[in-house]
């Protein structure tokens, strides 16, 4: 069936010459050397793999096996396909072979042959693409015909601009018009918006990029199970999503403090590196695939932390190569460069590498890449979490009547805004001493139900917005900071 369609597609037919063994007559040749010398030869190896394991050699491996050996090792672009069915059904091998596949390439999942047939029309039309064999421009460079420059936050370009003189010394100045920067950055197509343009500035971006949003979830088991503790979906542009992800997942993952033998502030840390959940998250966002209904879900487990995105990796790079020095294919390039001159993400391929590096130094697992409908990492937590040991776990340890009305998760984020603040502070150094990033996520989650329950309080209580205000600790919120290291002192 799909030799047929891919031997009669009027499109394929002009790019692809189809092969399978059983088209081939008779040959006084060993028909291992055949299959082999093809694989060889093709630039693409589709699989099909489903319940049976085949025909076995010597070796007790079938034929199948030895073709996707062969062109996974000689770096051929390989698309494997599976047929729907439970684990039981398959050939223990055949299984196998399925859990090797998963390794190292894109893998679906289909029903019917009309699925299968849609698939592979998918993956072949993106490998054309790619290889610039059909040209049509990137989903983040095509013009948004329904946006103006109405829909353009200025304020958002003027604080990227500020953001990107500091981190990568962008040329433009602080007067520059709202056009001349999206010009500068190429975010004009023919005179009217891109994607990326909206994506990175955007007033509501979600407005003409539905699914352009992250779904952040927090289960307090290790799998997906209702109802969720905490749940959230975070919309507005790619800047804010990474910020507002990020300070969820930290506000849910242990933190560690440690002493003022340096300095007066207190140094903190997380279970999980800030760079590695920042990484994660940037990643998803900037190299998903926007033309995909799926939005960037963020789950946090007990044991866990998983960041997937509807997005594949480029057929330059393998999941195996992403464990060494690569280069960076960006899938969305225009939307990538802002976030690389706003100091998101870097140009070198090098950010799956500093995860496994930055986990390593902290005694975690090396994070777990994976592809199934899209693009998985998986960090795992540490395994001595909450077991009393000197970590200087903020969380747990005081509760019962100090605790007022703010309970659970909320009082959690209370303490540590206690634990941190020495004298008077501002908000933004408070926010700084805990690594988060999103104002509008830090003043919500953590500065307003701290000073609702009475545990700290502003030096201009009747002024807000005072230019100096600051923030101290309460005599409710003294007592909680004592006993907060009176607790750490005991483990």
């Amino acid at each position: 069936m799909l030799y047929n369609y891919l031997l009669t597609d009027a499109l394929f037919g002009r790019f692809f010459e189809p092969f399978i063994f059983e088209k081939l007559p008779a040959l006084g040749k060993k028909a291992k050397q055949v299959f082999l010398h093809e694989v060889s030869q093709c630039d693409i190896y589709i699989g099909l793999f489903g319940t049976e394991y085949g025909h076995e050699d010597k070796q007790g491996i079938s034929a199948t096996e030895r073709e996707f050996d062969e062109a996974v090792k000689l770096n051929k672009t390989v698309f494997v396909f599976i047929t729907s069915r439970t684990i039981k059904e398959r050939h223990s091998k055949e299984k196998r072979l399925i859990e090797k596949a998963e390794k190292e390439v894109v893998r679906k999942e289909f029903n019917s042959e009309v699925e299968l047939k849609t698939d592979v029309y998918a993956s072949l039309v993106r490998f054309l693409e790619e290889k610039e064999y059909l040209r049509n421009v990137t989903f983040d460079a095509a013009a948004c015909h329904s946006a103006t420059m109405k829909d353009v936050d200025k304020e958002k370009i003027s604080q990227f601009i500020s953001l990107a003189k500091s981190k990568r010394s962008f040329p433009l100045g602080a007067n520059s018009s709202a056009i001349d920067v999206l010009k500068h950055l190429n975010l004009m197509n023919d005179g009217r918006l891109s994607n990326a343009a909206l994506l990175l500035f955007g007033k509501k971006p979600q407005h003409f990029v539905l699914s352009s949003e992250i779904k952040c979830a927090h289960f307090h088991g290790t799998e997906v199970a209702k109802p969720i503790p905490s749940y959230q979906v975070y919309k507005g542009d790619v800047f804010q999503l990474v910020d507002q992800a990020v300070d969820f997942i930290l506000s849910k993952i242990n933190l560690q403090v440690g002493t003022r033998n340096v300095s007066t502030q207190v140094p903190v840390g997380y279970e999980i590196p800030m760079a590695v959940v920042t990484e994660a998250i940037v990643n998803a966002v900037a190299h998903r695939d926007y033309t995909s209904t799926g939005s960037v879900q963020v789950m946090l487990f007990s044991d866990r932390l998983e960041v997937w995105n509807p997005g594949n990796l480029p057929p330059q790079l393998t999941l195996s190569k992403l464990r060494i020095a690569h280069g960076s294919f960006p899938p969305n390039p225009l939307l990538a460069e802002p976030m690389y001159l706003a100091g998101y993400i870097e140009r070198i391929g090098s950010g799956t590498r500093d995860m496994i590096r930055l986990c390593k130094d902290v005694g975690l697992k090396e994070p777990e890449y994976s592809l199934n409908d899209g693009f998985k990492t998986v960090i795992r937590r540490p395994s001595n979490d909450l077991t009393g040991q000197d970590t200087g776990q903020v969380t747990g340890g005081v509760s019962g009547g100090v605790t007022g009305e703010v309970t659970g998760e909320v009082f959690e984020m209370v303490k540590r805004v206690v634990f941190v603040i020495v004298g008077e502070m501002k908000r933004t150094e408070i926010q700084k001493a805990l690594d988060l990033k999103s104002e509008d996520y830090f003043r919500v989650n953590y500065i307003i139900p701290s000073l609702e329950s009475g545990y700290i309080e502003m030096t201009y209580p009747n002024s807000p917005n005072h230019p100096n205000q600051r923030y101290r600790l309460t005599a409710k919120g003294i007592d909680l900071k004592e006993k907060l290291v009176k607790n750490k002192r005991k483990k």
